[in-house]
């Protein structure tokens, strides 16, 4: 009240000696003696007089007006900042720099020392196979093994088994791809149907017989078309254990470029639909087609509570190796794990492939001629020109001593007496004759190898859990220990080589447009999974959940269904035909429109003032969307906002659990633009051109960008109008280089653009953390300044071929024609240099490549890194592969680490004895160079492929086009290139405890602030306007759902609502699912900007959410097939452990 006062009395004053100058000034024009000099010469009659009076008034009143106004301006403001500061404006250096005011918010961020300790590790008893060291001694000689090529002979001595008899289990199983060559409804209609309904049929034939199944999105799909009596069969062969559903995943998922959340969303998909259809939950995983296993799958498995897996795409030589040391079966363990918590027990198929001439025993020839799909006069055959011959009484005896044979073979390169036999391939069994062929001849050979108890075995049909169950019994084990002298391993299985020098590292980067438009929907699923929770959950607080579109659950299932299918080891990993990549795009961009839908829908409803007023219309939503895309494979154009003399307003949701202060970027019809914050206060503007091409500006767009500080998973609300005073605008200057080129450039009057017709001067653009300093000639990186330190850090652009040689490069392989060359274009660059308050930011135009390096003008994580962004177009390549090379003088040797999923980071070696492609690595997510003073983590928000193949250096493939087949089965090149935008973080860090022993072992994590950059790349702040045609929009105020700051190193992965019997319909349940991230504490932490602290992994859940009553908290395993423990209601108070995940079942009260 006293300020308010104060103001009045000032804004009088202020008025007052206006009116008074006014006074004086025309008092000094009637008595000025120059002005009557000056007109002397004129006959002086009244009127000119008067007309002069009457000129020099109007200019005088003009100024005086301005100086009102400018007085009016300044009062509203004291008024609007009656309770806090008046705007600040940022202002320039005379050096050119720009500089902002001071914070008004001090941050705060402490770390207490224990949570130090986890990533300095003290860690266990040390695993017996460290996958790091097992690279390191291997030879990778690839010597001919004989009949098992990639092996050695295998023998063995007739009465091994007298004591301890053989028990074999032979797995039929038939592989199912969500869409490779056909799309997924071509495969389903065409063959998964017949398969399943064959399945029904047969098993029902004979007790005796078994089946595994995996793929839950083609088998919910062909549940939802068969009869109630089909079901029943179903179930009960479930019960009995003629059917095992294993993994029980969506899809068998890719675990090179899919991303943590992504893997677990997926799996949660497939067993929620399990326990409610069938009320099953899976106890075994199967692997057997991913290219290269990950480390985080065996701990997503086990957090899910399954107790064994499979997997098979691993690295022939280091097949071979375990197969000679007898570690084909081993304990999985987190390379971080102090105990043995994450173990899961792991078998690895030993031979080349999951299909039948692979899997009965190591010489290929045999084992085909028990495949009785190939009998003589079927459509396929043996390569190996041996067919399979039907069992009949005359040849039993001496086929089933073959076949015995190479089951004795198989079984002696394992440690127990129990022998795993899978029975199948791709598609298979998808005719009743198939079924007959298979069991029938098999049930003959078992029924003659079990009738002679001299032979010493026991065969029969088996599921997956059959298997690990009896080798468990076997070694007196409960299912999921480690048996007795098995070994423990721990580390990961890429990069995979099938034969000779092909490794499967193409992949990574492949069709490199979907991989991003993979993580902008998964971003969008959270976003809109976290905000419809706790939109419908304030609807039902308040009693208005009937007017409420209960229709977006449909929408978030559909989406979670289409992002699941994608993250199939044929659809992210960019190895399908042409049309089933369409196919693929069609659903995730039909999901992601219906995403920023549900998004707005939830973003209406809690930013409104006054709920009643709340109206739920499909056909006018309240709140628009942020951007369009045309098509499937265009890239997003974001929305301009039409400004009018009346506000618009525009909701902004922050999908991250920190609030964020970041720079929002909009688009709009004017250039004369007034940006009001919620209350109604003034903010500064920063004013640039949108570009259409280098030296093009798009007409009536202009690019609005503004610093806000958002809160935690919050919504806030800007009002923008039309307004002709802009003392709070500020332009962006821009320089164009033209380097000689004739180019036409046509400035707006608004924009100033100095054009620099040829010069090859470096410059450098800073903020407050740091300097960028760019070549003049090419516009890339040069060197960063930080803390007064200046680094190196440049950038190129490099080409690699293929080989002109047989095996070419594909869609899998990458296989180049040796080191890469540097990018040449026709002509140099145009380079474009802006300058402003906000951010500044250089982007160089070449003929394949348009790169954009902004550094932002922020305190705290926006700008403590290089926003980096390769638009990428090579359609006119022929069988070149385009990469981006970072060049720093960090002293790192042959050591470099990537992430695995997002989840966890992998300590990786250059390793000079292999071939220059089995060097690179998935990086979906980060990957880091380090010395003892410095770290350099590239961040991206696609999954790409990424190697450092000399010291200080990190190089990123970007896109791939490829004119032939590989050879792998997909029978196509990669010709389908789209213009692709990938966006990157470069983040320069100060190690301030860096020690040896902590760098030689194998493990490391991320900063905090790494892990904020990474989140802020991957969650970006969505701008909704609200939709013109409405009249004056009911009141709007932001929405803040936490009511306490989330520890630092937690991360909120999804809220989820669960669904209701009707599955197209939400419960009240939710999943809650928790991820404490490992982190570095030896990386410099000063002007972070995060206002957050850690607390030794407690995080109260009780009061979280504001407004809103936790009725119920329920610790569960990962997907909430099994309460851990029992649900506490007075107790709302977690632990968690550094890199665990923990989902918690929960509703409001």
């Amino acid at each position: 009240m006293k300020l308010k006062k104060q103001v009045t009395v000032c804004g009088a004053a202020i008025f007052c000696v206006a009116v008074f100058s006014l006074y004086l000034m025309l008092d000094r024009v009637q008595h000025d003696p120059a002005r009557h000099q000056s007109g002397g010469n004129f006959p002086r009659s009244q009127i000119s007089v008067l007309q002069n009076r009457i000129e020099q008034l109007e200019q005088l009143l003009e100024e005086n007006h301005e100086i009102i106004s400018h007085i009016k301006e300044s009062v509203l403001e004291l008024t609007a900042h009656a309770e806090g500061q008046p705007v600040l404006l940022p202002y320039h250096t005379p050096n050119g720099s720009w500089v902002l005011p001071p914070e008004s918010r001090p941050s705060f961020f402490s770390i207490s020392p224990q949570d130090c300790q986890f990533a300095l590790g003290s860690g266990g008893q040390k695993p017996d196979l460290q996958m790091l060291s097992v690279a390191s001694v291997l030879p990778f000689d690839n010597q001919d093994g004989g009949v098992w090529k990639q092996g050695f002979d295998i023998t063995y001595e007739p009465q091994e088994w007298d004591t301890e008899p053989l028990q074999v289990f032979v797995v039929p199983h038939s592989h199912n791809d969500p869409g490779w060559i056909k799309t997924f409804e071509k495969y389903y209609a065409d063959q998964t149907q017949h398969i399943l309904n064959s399945m029904v049929l047969k098993l029902q034939e004979d007790p005796r017989r078994r089946f595994i199944w995996s793929e839950i999105s083609f088998f919910s799909k062909w549940w939802d078309n068969i009869s109630t009596q089909k079901r029943a069969a179903v179930r009960r062969l479930v019960g009995s254990g003629q059917l095992e559903m294993v993994t029980g995943g969506w899809v068998m998922p890719d675990e090179a470029n899919s991303h943590y959340f992504a893997m677990i969303d997926q799996l949660i998909e497939g067993h929620q639909w399990l326990e409610k259809n069938i009320g099953v939950t899976p106890r075994s995983g199967w692997a057997v087609d991913p290219f290269g296993h990950s480390a985080t799958m065996p701990y997503l498995l086990r957090r899910a509570n399954l107790t064994s897996m499979l997997i098979q795409r691993v690295h022939y030589a280091i097949k071979k190796h375990f197969a000679a040391t007898h570690s084909l079966e081993f304990m999985w363990r987190q390379t971080w794990d102090p105990d043995s918590s994450t173990d899961i027990f792991c078998h690895m198929m030993p031979f080349y492939s999951y299909d039948v001439p692979h899997t009965c025993g190591p010489d290929p020839k045999i084992c085909c001629q028990f495949d009785f799909k190939r009998l003589p006069g079927g459509r396929i055959n043996c390569p190996w020109k041996v067919p399979p011959r039907a069992i009949t009484e005359a040849n039993v005896a001496e086929r089933a001593h073959l076949l015995l044979d190479q089951y004795r073979k198989k079984s002696k390169l394992f440690r127990s007496k129990v022998l795993l036999v899978p029975l199948g391939d791709d598609f298979r069994y998808d005719k009743p004759q198939e079924w007959d062929a298979q069991f029938l001849n098999y049930q003959r050979l078992f029924d003659f190898l079990n009738a002679h108890p001299s032979l010493h075995v026991q065969a029969q049909f088996g599921t997956l859990s059959d298997y690990f169950d009896a080798l468990s019994k076997r070694t007196g084990i409960v299912p999921g220990m480690k048996p007795p002298g098995f070994p423990v391993l721990s580390g990961d299985f890429f990069s995979y080589a099938d034969r000779e020098d092909h490794y499967w590292t193409g992949y990574y980067t492949s069709r490199p447009f979907y991989k991003s438009l993979d993580r902008v929907l998964e971003a969008h699923l959270r976003g809109a999974e976290i905000l419809y929770s706790l939109a419908l959950s304030h609807a039902r607080h308040a009693g208005m959940d009937s007017r409420y579109p209960l229709s977006d659950y449909a929408l978030l299932t559909e989406a979670r269904r289409a992002l699941g299918l994608f993250q199939h080891h044929d659809a992210i990993t960019g190895t399908a035909k042409e049309a089933v990549v369409v196919d693929y795009g069609v659903r995730l961009l039909h999901s992601l429109v219906n995403l920023k839908r549900v998004i707005s829908n939830a973003a209406h409803y809690l930013v409104l003032g006054d709920k009643e007023a709340y109206r739920y219309d499909p056909a006018g939503p309240f709140l628009g969307l942020d951007d369009m895309r045309l098509n499937q494979d265009s890239l997003p154009e974001k929305t301009v906002i039409k400004l009018d003399t009346s506000p618009r307003f525009v909701v902004l949701f922050n999908p991250l659990e920190q609030e964020r202060l970041s720079v929002v970027s909009l688009l709009v019809s004017s250039p004369r633009v007034r940006v009001l914050s919620e209350e109604g206060q003034p903010l500064a503007v920063q004013l640039s051109a949108q570009w259409s091409s280098a030296t093009d500006m798009v007409p009536d767009v202009y690019q609005v960008s503004i610093m806000t500080r958002l809160p935690a998973l919050g919504l806030s609300v800007l009002q923008l109008y039309k307004s002709f005073d802009s003392h709070t605008t500020l332009t962006s200057s821009v320089r164009l280089h033209l380097h000689g080129r004739e180019l036409p450039v046509r400035p707006r009057e608004v924009f100033p653009v100095r054009v620099v017709p040829a010069t090859s001067d470096d410059f450098c653009l800073d903020n407050q953390h740091m300097q960028a300093c760019f070549s003049g000639l090419t516009g890339l990186l040069q060197s960063v300044r930080r803390a007064g330190e200046e680094h190196r850090l440049s950038s190129e652009f490099l080409i690699y071929g293929t080989r002109s040689a047989k095996d070419k490069s594909g869609a899998y392989l990458f296989l180049p024609d040796g080191d890469a060359k540097p990018y040449a274009p026709k002509e140099p660059p145009v380079v474009r240099v802006t300058e402003g308050p906000f951010f500044s930011e250089v982007a160089s135009y070449y003929q394949h490549v348009q790169q954009v390096v902004r550094l932002y003008n922020v305190p705290g994580v926006e700008g403590l890194s290089l926003d980096v962004s390769c638009l990428v177009d090579i359609r006119d390549h022929v069988n070149k592969e385009m990469a981006l090379r970072l060049s720093t003088s960090i002293a790192s040797e042959d050591t470099f680490f990537t992430d695995l999923n997002g989840f966890q980071i992998q300590p990786r070696r250059f390793l000079k004895k292999l071939p220059l492609q089995a060097n690179f690595y998935p990086m979906p997510a980060m990957a880091y160079i380090q010395d003892k003073q410095s770290r350099l983590t590239l961040h991206t928000g696609q999954a790409l492929g990424v190697s450092s193949l000399h010291s200080g250096q990190l190089e990123v493939i970007l896109d791939r086009r490829l004119m032939q087949d590989d050879n792998r089965g997909l029978g196509q090149g990669l010709k389908d290139n789209k213009r692709t935008c990938n966006r990157f973080r470069l983040l320069l860090e100060r190690r301030t405890t860096a020690n040896k022993v902590q760098d030689s072992r194998p493990i490391s994590f991320p900063s905090l602030l790494s892990h904020m950059t990474s989140m802020h790349l991957n969650a970006e702040v969505l701008a909704m306007p609200v939709a013109q045609e409405k009249p004056a929009p009911p009141a709007l105020r932001s929405f803040r759902p936490l009511s306490a700051t989330v520890p630092c190193d937690f991360h909120i992965l999804n809220l989820r609502t669960l669904q209701a019997e009707d599955d197209s319909l939400p419960s009240v349940e939710m999943a809650l699912i928790l991820h404490r991230k490992g982190f570095d504490c030896g990386l410099e932490a000063k002007h972070l900007g995060f206002n957050c602290t850690t607390s030794q992994g407690k995080f109260s859940l009780g009061s979280l959410f504001h407004g809103l009553e936790l009725g119920s908290l329920q610790p569960t395993s990962l997907t909430l097939m099994y309460p851990l423990g029992a649900a506490s209601p007075n107790s709302t108070v977690i632990h968690m452990d550094p890199m665990e995940i923990a989902t918690f079942r929960i509703h409001f009260g």
